[in-house]
């Protein structure tokens, strides 16, 4: 074959093989699936064909829930989903034609004996529960009325009326008790009426027992703060609406305090607990990402019911910059996410590998040794190597989450109330036990920087064995060596730059301040350079020595053999 046409013809399989790796690594970075993030593609594919904001708030108004369709609606304005005037016309003509169930939010059968709904109260609007529970008359009505329950939890929760063990409460038997007996009665009703969730009214019964015991409220009186904090924003249909898919104390607290610090967002949170079922997963997922995870919930709740449920069953932030968007892929990822991050990974490293490949091709002996050489596998090892570095940055370039943690939720601030209750002696100091875990961020980075010092390590081998190879005197062996000498300190180099790069980044804000991950790069630099010189360079360069002296105590590998000793003559 000519040298033209040869030429020719490792161009087009150069062409070819970057063309193939360029490709690849485009189709990997179009696969909607990350990580530690949720893709916008990803979550509209789960919301296709689920029920929309607004066709959730009229399911709510069909079982009579005026007041929980009221808040769905604003939520469905803001979205801007189209169902929303539909909704709100089915409101109105529920507001018009049953006037007394707008303060109320609907209409409830065990509030009929006590407040006789059907009595116009003079409101016209919503009105928080605590507003009818706080009067002398309906505290009186409430307790005659649940003093004749047959349920023993209801019985259990009433009996903390006389427990005097208060810390922010004046008890309800004293006065200025009001508050405190006014929210004792409405967890007994809203206990009696079976508006808890299973789990809930289980926690509360063994909290009301167990402050009957010790004769102090104790977590049951953190409880009975958070509800009157709702109770001062909920009617009545609101509150049963929400504790239903409330799966604990802790949740009703995390609401009360979302309730204080993101009042006007309330509506959009009260929606996305009832939407996706679950008022722990909504409070977990805003009290780890703040006004950020408000935001990203904003956006599945424009998406439909699925979207919601997958963004808080992966309890990730969503990955904005992923824009693109092909259905039959999202569809595959949403189905089988694990063999798409799997796939996604596998096309980064065949993709550099290609595209390293090709460049060999191209160059043709400059950088790939002749077909059968002894140098092709540690050349082509190099290939592999380099491939695994730029998949790992494209890993890393992908997941913007991976590395850089979440700033802290600007909802996990709370107030502290003052004491109410008489004071009491302080509490004995309790030693917290001090955690060694390290976070996912920290690990990361320490791999990162072990993943690059062994890349280093590889390069330094490769090219020992390189000179160990070439047909020369090892005098001259020597001499590449000595030139050399900067390669095999690469190792300092890349952990000082790597430690130098990871503490701008934590100053500037980028990534968690963590000086264990930062100096690891410079401990990693040093372990790699000493055993690069220490283990391999100095014995490499003693055996040279031995040649080039002819010792006698000195082994040459073969293939470094090329020049005989001289024998004397006896």
């Amino acid at each position: 074959m000519s040298p033209t046409r040869e030429k020719n013809s490792k161009l087009t399989a150069a062409v070819a093989w970057l063309t193939a790796g360029l490709a690849l690594l485009v189709l990997a970075w179009m696969v909607p699936v990350n990580l530690k993030s949720v893709t916008p593609a990803l979550l509209r594919a789960a919301g296709e064909n689920t029920p929309r904001v607004a066709a959730f708030g009229q399911q709510r108004l069909d079982s009579e829930k005026l007041g929980a369709a009221s808040l769905i609606l604003e939520a469905a304005r803001l979205v801007n989903d189209p169902g929303a005037a539909s909704l709100e016309r089915g409101i109105r003509n529920i507001e018009a034609r049953r006037p007394e169930w707008v303060p109320w939010g609907g209409w409830d059968p065990f509030l009929d004996p006590i407040f006789s709904l059907k009595e116009n109260t003079g409101r016209t609007e919503s009105t928080p529960v605590l507003t009818f529970f706080i009067t002398e008359k309906a505290r009186r009505e409430l307790q005659r009325y649940l003093s004749n329950s047959r349920s023993i939890g209801v019985q259990t929760i009433l009996q903390t009326h006389d427990n005097q063990g208060t810390t922010r409460f004046v008890p309800a038997n004293r006065p200025g008790g009001e508050a405190l007996d006014a929210v004792i009665l409405l967890t007994a009703l809203l206990y009696q009426s079976d508006n808890l969730s299973p789990a809930l009214q289980r926690e509360l019964r063994t909290l009301a027992e167990t402050a009957a015991v010790e004769k102090q409220l104790g977590p049951l009186e953190t409880f009975y703060l958070d509800l009157l904090s709702l109770g001062k924003r909920l009617n009545w249909m609101q509150l049963c609406e929400l504790l239903r898919v409330s799966g604990s104390t802790r949740t009703v607290g995390e609401f009360a305090q979302l309730a204080r610090v993101a009042s006007d967002n309330l509506f959009l949170i009260y929606t996305a607990a009832l939407y996706s079922g679950s008022a722990d997963n909504v409070a977990d997922y805003l009290m780890e990402y703040g006004r950020q995870g408000l935001a990203d919930l904003r956006l599945a709740l424009g998406e439909g019911q699925g979207a919601v449920r997958l963004l808080l069953r992966n309890r990730a932030p969503v990955n904005h910059s992923a824009t693109l968007n092909i259905s039959a892929v999202a569809e595959f990822t949403l189905l089988n996410p694990r063999v798409a991050l799997a796939v996604k990974y596998a096309a980064f490293f065949v993709g550099a590998f290609l595209l390293f490949h090709a460049l060999e091709v191209f160059l043709g002996g400059a950088m790939r040794a002749p077909s059968g050489d002894s140098r092709a596998s540690p050349l082509r090892l190099r290939s592999f190597v380099l491939a695994g570095m730029i998949a790992l940055f494209l890993v890393f370039a992908s997941e913007p989450f991976l590395i850089k943690t979440p700033p802290p939720s600007e909802f996990k601030f709370k107030l502290v109330v003052p004491v109410l209750a008489a004071d009491k002696p302080d509490s004995p100091i309790t030693e917290v036990p001090v955690t060694t875990a390290m976070d996912t961020t920290t690990i990361l980075s320490i791999l990162l920087f072990a993943a690059l010092q062994i890349a280093v390590y590889v390069i330094c081998l490769l090219k020992i064995r390189y000179i160990s190879r070439q047909p020369i005197s090892p005098q001259l062996k020597l001499r590449l060596m000595d030139n050399e000498e900067n390669l095999f300190d690469a190792g300092l180099y890349v952990g000082i730059a790597g430690t130098a790069t990871a503490l701008v980044l934590q100053v500037l804000g980028y990534i968690q301040a963590n000086l264990l991950a930062a100096y690891s790069s410079n401990l990693f630099g040093i372990l790699c350079v000493a055993i690069v010189k220490i283990r391999h360079v100095r014995h490499f360069k003693r055996q040279l020595i031995l040649q080039v002296h002819g010792s006698g105590d000195a082994t040459p590998q073969p293939e470094d053999a090329t020049i005989k000793p001289a024998t004397t003559n006896p």
